[in-house]
């Protein structure tokens, strides 16, 4: 675990070297962070402004020889949701920062002077410069040069023009080990890096004192069963390395859950068109690269290189929902035209879910029309790039548009767009949406686990029985997996092979000299969830809030049942 706490103060322009207080030495990822904003973020206070913290902190066992654990969590106040964000993502820097033994990055106040600025962290500790080179620059472009000066290996995060005018639904960039990139999304951490005026962040590893471990037989042992696990289970050794994220599509498709015209029908003709099955065909024919890994030691590679007819790339990490909801939500059915907008979001610098529910949401207000590919990519990859009127009301989220145009039929949760499966049919998703710290989103509590693959059991997804239980037994489970520095997708052979799951805790035990339990790892969760509310009841939150929108009562065909739970129902799951 790292052994230092790291603070940049933007206002003074100074950093600090701190030693890690006792009540955070047990805690990494989500569990950290949260706890650092929790404690150190006034609630209230201007998602933009001074007051406010972004703070990283790689997971329990990042950057150690465990499968899948190069996670980084961010946290901060969201400018998106007015409530607690953790946003976590693969790529280098992560490791890097663990292998530095940096346990967390705490970046606090704002510049005094209208200057942007780089930081660059090293063995030899942190320096802050004034920086401006890349300002107005994308991601592409920024990654290729540094890694140019800097070496491959260099961990660096960053922000795009959206972060820099300070959008609501900006994120912040990962460079992969191959220089594309991962995101940060969701919430806008993007716009809280601008406004502290910082462009990248580098993260060098060299010389740095790496990880020990307390007990290494053991934990080699526990490696050996965790890996097997993953490569023997269905879904993360052949679904994921062969269709990617977008393996989803058919599935959600099939089962009424698959969001077409702004959440109007469940199933769509077209599906076919844009499926993980047909965009692997496609990748091949075209020499990319259908499975790929975004973080060192990845072996499920769920990610991918797309290219376009001429073989040249086009985009990476070409992920379900953005597919999903570019695709059926908009009418569009070009997976090369989605995949030039997926380009276009990564490089700007803007969340793919937040800026794919945007679309919908302007074709709604007849900003485009349905179904217009080429009119989508312009709106992002002019207006929004170049922060035109229009482009700053679509760069806010879902929400802004709707407010600026009328629109009531807008898919949000706390102001968050509400990803590509649809609550009335997949039940268990309408309660996670619905009571997640963060606003809508999927990976809060994956119910499709279960309502649908049948994963750690079955809940019928079209009735309301067992889906609070559902929602909150997965929610508990992400939060302790978002704090290990595990990649999520590690949770589908968890929830079905016991020894996969007791491999998780017990490679932390022996990583650390713990003896640590099953229970322990379920507090954790706990205590995660309970820390991320009281937050937000203090920043002004109430139950209220844990609801879908209205028109979700419609019903949804196929199966033609809207969402008709009631608000004490939603509210039981925080009873624990």
């Amino acid at each position: 675990m790292g052994e230092k706490i790291i603070r940049v103060n933007m206002s003074t322009l100074t950093t600090a070297v701190e030693a890690v207080p006792a009540d955070w030495v047990g805690l990494g990822g989500r569990a950290l962070t949260s706890t650092i904003i929790a404690a150190e973020v006034p609630p209230t206070c201007e998602a933009l402004g001074k007051y406010n913290k972004l703070v990283f902190a790689p997971g329990l066992l990042t950057a150690t020889a465990a499968a899948n654990s190069g996670r980084l969590s961010a946290g901060f106040k969201s400018p998106l949701t007015g409530g607690i964000k953790e946003s976590n993502a693969g790529g280098t820097a992560a490791q890097n920062l663990e292998k530095l033994g940096i346990k967390a990055l705490i970046i606090e106040g704002v510049p005094q002077e209208e200057k942007w600025y780089s930081i660059h962290i090293n063995k030899e500790g942190v320096t802050i410069k004034e920086d401006a080179e890349y300002l107005g620059k994308g991601n592409y472009e920024l990654f290729k040069e540094i890694g140019e000066k800097m070496g491959k290996k260099i961990g660096v995060l960053a922000i795009g023009p959206a972060g820099e005018f300070r959008m609501a639904a900006a994120n912040i960039s990962v460079k992969d080990p191959d220089g594309n990139i991962r995101s940060h999304g969701r919430g806008g951490g993007g716009a809280v890096m601008g406004s502290k005026k910082i462009k990248y962040i580098t993260v060098d590893d060299a010389g740095g004192p790496g990880v020990t471990l307390a007990d290494p037989e053991k934990f080699k042992e526990q490696s050996r069963i965790f890996a097997k696990a993953m490569l023997d289970y269905p879904v993360t050794g052949h679904g994921l390395p062969t269709y990617g994220t977008n393996i989803m599509v058919n599935i959600v498709n099939e089962a009424g859950a698959f969001p077409v015209k702004n959440f109007r029908s469940g199933c769509w003709e077209h599906a076919e068109k844009i499926s993980g099955e047909t965009m692997h065909d496609v990748i091949v024919s075209r020499n990319g690269k259908p499975s790929h890994g975004c973080q060192a030691g990845c072996i499920i590679k769920c990610s991918q290189v797309y290219n376009d007819a001429d073989g040249n790339f086009v985009t990476a990490g070409f992920e379900y929902e953005t597919i999903q909801l570019l695709g059926a939500n908009s009418l569009i059915g070009d997976l090369d035209i989605i995949a030039k907008c997926d380009w276009a979001m990564d490089d700007i610098g803007i969340d793919s879910i937040e800026g794919s529910v945007v679309i919908n949401v302007a074709m709604e207000a007849g900003i485009l029309s349905w179904g217009d590919g080429e009119g989508t990519y312009r709106l992002i990859n002019e207006e929004i790039r170049m922060g035109t009127p229009l482009g700053r009301i679509l760069g806010n989220g879902a929400g802004s548009v709707g407010r600026s145009f009328g629109i009531t039929r807008v898919p949000v949760v706390k102001n968050q767009a509400i990803p590509a499966y649809d609550p009335r049919t997949i039940r268990g998703f309408g309660i996670t949406y619905a009571t997640s710290t963060m606003g809508a989103d999927h990976t809060a509590g994956y119910a499709i686990a279960t309502n649908i693959l049948r994963i750690g059991g079955f809940v019928e997804p079209l009735k309301n029985e067992g889906q609070v239980d559902l929602s909150r037994n997965l929610q508990v489970a992400t939060a302790a997996v978002d704090s290990t520095g595990l990649c999520l997708m590690v949770a589908f052979p968890a929830l079905d092979v016991p020894e996969c799951f007791t491999a998780i805790y017990e490679m932390i035990n022996a990583r650390y000299g713990l003896s640590l339990t099953a229970n322990d790892v379920v507090e954790l969760g706990k205590y995660v969830l309970k820390t991320e509310r009281d937050f937000n009841q203090r920043a002004g939150f109430t139950s209220a809030h844990d609801r879908l929108p209205e028109f979700f009562e419609e019903p949804l065909p196929p199966h033609n049942i809207g969402w008709d739970f009631k608000g004490e129902e939603i509210d039981e799951f925080w009873n624990f």
